[in-house]
Protein backbone atom coordinates (compact mmCIF):
# COMPACT_ATOMS: atom_id res chain seq x y z
CA UNK A 1 0.00 0.00 0.00
CA UNK A 2 1.41 3.42 -1.17
CA UNK A 3 0.87 6.59 0.83
CA UNK A 4 0.90 10.02 -0.05
CA UNK A 5 -0.15 12.53 2.06
CA UNK A 6 1.19 16.44 0.89
CA UNK A 7 -0.10 19.73 1.67
CA UNK A 8 -0.87 22.63 -0.46
CA UNK A 9 -0.23 26.06 0.78
CA UNK A 10 0.89 24.10 4.33
CA UNK A 11 3.85 22.74 5.66
CA UNK A 12 2.41 18.83 6.83
CA UNK A 13 4.54 18.53 10.17
CA UNK A 14 5.35 15.25 11.70
CA UNK A 15 1.89 15.60 14.21
CA UNK A 16 -0.48 16.06 11.42
CA UNK A 17 1.22 12.95 9.54
CA UNK A 18 0.94 10.82 12.45
CA UNK A 19 -2.64 11.89 13.33
CA UNK A 20 -3.74 10.77 9.81
CA UNK A 21 -1.89 8.39 9.89
CA UNK A 22 -3.58 6.62 12.56
CA UNK A 23 -7.14 8.13 11.71
CA UNK A 24 -6.34 5.99 8.10
CA UNK A 25 -5.53 2.58 9.95
CA UNK A 26 -9.29 2.95 10.82
CA UNK A 27 -10.35 2.46 6.90
CA UNK A 28 -7.63 0.22 6.09
CA UNK A 29 -9.01 -2.48 9.03
CA UNK A 30 -11.82 -2.50 7.37
CA UNK A 31 -10.54 -3.26 4.35
CA UNK A 32 -7.51 -4.47 3.57
CA UNK A 33 -7.14 -4.54 -0.29
CA UNK A 34 -6.34 -0.59 -0.26
CA UNK A 35 -3.82 -0.31 -3.46
CA UNK A 36 -2.85 3.68 -3.05
CA UNK A 37 -3.82 6.28 -0.58
CA UNK A 38 -3.30 9.76 -1.63
CA UNK A 39 -4.17 12.84 1.21
CA UNK A 40 -4.06 16.41 -0.08
CA UNK A 41 -3.98 18.91 2.89
CA UNK A 42 -4.82 22.36 1.97
CA UNK A 43 -5.55 26.12 3.36
CA UNK A 44 -8.11 28.09 0.90
CA UNK A 45 -7.80 31.81 1.05
CA UNK A 46 -11.76 32.58 1.36
CA UNK A 47 -13.06 35.05 3.04
CA UNK A 48 -15.65 32.91 5.21
CA UNK A 49 -13.34 31.23 7.52
CA UNK A 50 -15.74 27.98 8.11
CA UNK A 51 -14.75 26.62 5.21
CA UNK A 52 -11.25 26.92 4.55
CA UNK A 53 -9.18 24.20 5.63
CA UNK A 54 -9.77 21.49 3.20
CA UNK A 55 -8.46 17.98 3.34
CA UNK A 56 -9.23 15.50 0.22
CA UNK A 57 -8.30 11.76 0.05
CA UNK A 58 -8.16 8.85 -3.20
CA UNK A 59 -8.02 6.13 -2.10
CA UNK A 60 -7.77 3.00 -4.99
CA UNK A 61 -8.98 -0.40 -4.51
CA UNK A 62 -8.77 -3.19 -6.41
CA UNK A 63 -11.49 -2.01 -9.83
CA UNK A 64 -12.42 1.60 -8.58
CA UNK A 65 -11.50 4.50 -7.37
CA UNK A 66 -12.93 6.39 -4.05
CA UNK A 67 -12.44 10.30 -3.67
CA UNK A 68 -13.84 11.71 -0.57
CA UNK A 69 -13.09 15.69 0.52
CA UNK A 70 -13.87 17.88 3.53
CA UNK A 71 -13.64 21.73 4.78
CA UNK A 72 -14.29 22.59 8.15
CA UNK A 73 -12.64 25.63 10.42
CA UNK A 74 -10.47 23.73 11.85
CA UNK A 75 -8.30 21.28 10.18
CA UNK A 76 -8.33 17.84 12.60
CA UNK A 77 -11.74 18.37 12.53
CA UNK A 78 -11.80 18.16 8.39
CA UNK A 79 -9.91 15.05 8.18
CA UNK A 80 -12.00 13.46 11.50
CA UNK A 81 -15.00 13.63 8.83
CA UNK A 82 -13.13 12.83 6.09
CA UNK A 83 -12.30 9.68 7.90
CA UNK A 84 -16.03 9.14 8.75
CA UNK A 85 -17.02 10.16 4.81
CA UNK A 86 -14.40 7.25 3.84
CA UNK A 87 -14.78 4.69 6.35
CA UNK A 88 -18.49 4.56 5.55
CA UNK A 89 -17.53 4.38 0.98
CA UNK A 90 -15.63 1.83 1.74
CA UNK A 91 -17.64 -0.23 3.97
CA UNK A 92 -20.42 0.29 1.46
CA UNK A 93 -17.81 -0.98 -1.46
CA UNK A 94 -17.17 -3.86 0.59
CA UNK A 95 -20.63 -4.90 0.80
CA UNK A 96 -20.90 -4.52 -2.69
CA UNK A 97 -18.05 -6.55 -3.68
CA UNK A 98 -19.14 -10.14 -1.63
CA UNK A 99 -21.67 -12.71 -3.05
CA UNK A 100 -24.98 -11.95 -0.81
CA UNK A 101 -26.51 -14.78 -3.47
CA UNK A 102 -27.51 -18.03 -1.58
CA UNK A 103 -28.83 -21.15 -3.39
CA UNK A 104 -32.44 -21.13 -2.57
CA UNK A 105 -33.94 -24.08 -0.29
CA UNK A 106 -35.88 -25.45 -2.67
CA UNK A 107 -33.05 -25.97 -5.09
CA UNK A 108 -31.48 -27.60 -2.27
CA UNK A 109 -33.81 -29.67 -1.40
CA UNK A 110 -35.52 -30.83 -4.44
CA UNK A 111 -32.48 -33.35 -5.11
CA UNK A 112 -32.85 -34.65 -1.89
CA UNK A 113 -36.63 -35.54 -2.31
CA UNK A 114 -35.69 -38.24 -5.53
Amino acid sequence: MNLTISGHHLEVTAPLREYVLTKMDRVTRHFDQVVDISVLLSIEKQKEKERRQKAEVTLHVKGKDIFVESAHQDLYAAIDDLIDKLDRQVCRHKDRMQDHHHESPKRLGAGDLQ
